[in-house]
C-alpha cells in the first residue's frame, strides 16, 4: 500500500502501516486567512482614497505607498509559504513496529522522534471547536511511562480512527511478545 515511501532507516521486518498528514481543511483555513491577510493594503488604499482624496494626490505619497504595500506583501508570502511548508512536511508514520513524528520546526530545522509499539501504554484523541468536530479532525496523543516520551499527532483527519488503528497495532505486539516468551 505504501511500497512508494521509503524510510531512511528501516528496521528489519518493518512495514509501514500508515502515513498520516495534517487535515486538508486546515491548509484550506491557512489559505483563506492568507488572501484575507493580502486584501488589507486594497481595502486601506480604498478607504484613504473615500476619506482623504487629496492626500493620494500627493506625488511623493505613491512611491512610498508602493514600497510598504510591497514590503508587507512580500512578508505576507514568505509567512504563507512557512505555512504551507510546515503543513506539507509535519507527518507522522506508523509502521508494525514504531510510530515515527517527523516534525519541521521552521525553515531549515526538522525533528523526528519514534516510539516502538511496545513502549506505548495510552493512546487518546480529541476533537475541540466547531470546525474540528465539522469536519472531524482534531488531535491524537500517544503516551509512554516515560514524562518526556508522548508524541501528539496535531490537526489530523478522524484521529478516532487513527486511535484504533494504533491500539490494534499494539495489541498485535503484545500478543506477540506474549506468545514468544
Amino acid at each position: 500500500m505504501f511500497s512508494g515511501y521509503n524510510l531512511a532507516d528501516i528496521l528489519p521486518g518493518e512495514k509501514v502501516t500508515t502515513i498520516v498528514h495534517r487535515d486538508f481543511f486546515v491548509a484550506i483555513r491557512r489559505i483563506i486567512f492568507f488572501i484575507l491577510l493580502l486584501a488589507i493594503p486594497i481595502v486601506l488604499i480604498i478607504m484613504v482614497n473615500f476619506l482623504f482624496p487629496v492626500l493620494l494626490e500627493r506625488v511623493w505619497l505613491w512611491p512610498v505607498l508602493l514600497l510598504s504595500s510591497s514590503a508587507y506583501l512580500l512578508f505576507i508570502w514568505l509567512l504563507f509559504f512557512f505555512s504551507l511548508l510546515d503543513y506539507a512536511l509535519d507527518i507522522w508514520i506508523i509502521t508494525n513496529i514504531r510510530v515515527i513524528d517527523v516534525h519541521q520546526d521552521g525553515f531549515f530545522s526538522r525533528s523526528t522522534a519514534e516510539i516502538r509499539l511496545e513502549w506505548i501504554q495510552d493512546i487518546s484523541s480529541d476533537s475541540n471547536g466547531f470546525f474540528a468536530t465539522i469536519f472531524r479532525y482534531g488531535n491524537l496523543n500517544v503516551q509512554t511511562a516515560s514524562e518526556h516520551n508522548s508524541l501528539i499527532f496535531e490537526q489530523i483527519p478522524n484521529p478516532e480512527h487513527i486511535r484504533d488503528l494504533l491500539m490494534e497495532s499494539v495489541n498485535k505486539e503484545e500478543s506477540k511478545k506474549k506468545t514468544s516468551s
